[in-house]
């Protein structure tokens, strides 16, 4: 019993670390945004263009690694097919393209909440060894986060 008492006593003191590194919950901190402009030429094995504008990007943990979500901001309604596209990995550093198909026939621009595509990728607990960021490119902007 006493055994039990300690270990929920540990866990909660974790937890309550806030911001702190020590706290399971905040493995990967809030993502940082920054202003770019990439001339998409198109991947040969790829040729969806790259989204507009990322908008957010999180990592959860799961039980078996992690799941990384970015949501982007369409320059009009109708895209689709939507992917995060590994660019490169190394130095402890993951590198992905949001890319999506353009909608087959012309489409109007409409409001915001109708533009935002979604994204996601599985990254196993091999992924995550020695992993400190991710980041993930539009053409207007790049998002990362970090450990």
């Amino acid at each position: 019993m006493l055994r039990a008492l300690i270990a929920l006593t540990l866990c909660i003191g974790l937890v309550a670390c806030g911001q702190s590194r020590l706290n399971p919950l905040n493995w990967f901190g809030g993502d940082r945004e920054e202003r770019i402009t990439v001339e998409d030429t198109g991947r040969p094995a790829d040729p969806r263009p790259l989204v507009g504008e990322i908008t957010s990007l999180t990592i959860e943990q799961t039980t078996s690694g992690a799941i990384l979500t970015a949501t982007a901001l369409a320059e009009r309604q109708g895209y689709w097919q939507t992917d995060l596209v590994e660019v490169s990995r190394a130095d402890g550093e993951i590198v992905y393209e949001f890319r999506a198909a353009p909608p087959a026939a012309a489409s109007t621009a409409g409001p915001a909440p109708t533009r935002s595509l979604v994204a996601a990728v599985a990254l196993g607990r091999g992924d995550l060894e020695g992993l400190r960021s991710v980041t993930v490119i539009g053409r207007e902007n790049r998002r990362s986060v970090s450990r």
